[in-house]
């Protein structure tokens, strides 16, 4: 294979990677495991998995309000992740 060709091979590739990447449909799946507590998956490697107590928590009004103010106070030193 030459230079060309592996750069053309190269290129090609990364578009269908990049494509792969857009039709990727973000929405939620939850499952129940077996020790009883509630998975997320989200498009991520690894679930967010809590229990229901820990989901009625994070849930409430005022720690919903606090999550969206520390991500608002702190967003230019936090990273955003490409699905």
């Amino acid at each position: 294979m030459t230079e060309q060709e592996m750069k053309a091979e190269l290129a090609r590739l990364q578009a269908e990677n990049e494509a792969l990447k857009a039709k990727k449909p973000q929405k939620l799946v939850f499952k129940v495991g077996d020790k009883g507590a509630l998975s997320v998956y989200h498009g991520s490697r690894f679930p967010t998995t809590l229990y229901k107590s820990q989901w009625e928590f994070l849930l409430k009004d005022e720690n919903v309000a606090a999550i969206k103010q520390a991500l608002k106070d702190n967003a230019d030193k936090l990273k955003s992740k490409e699905s």
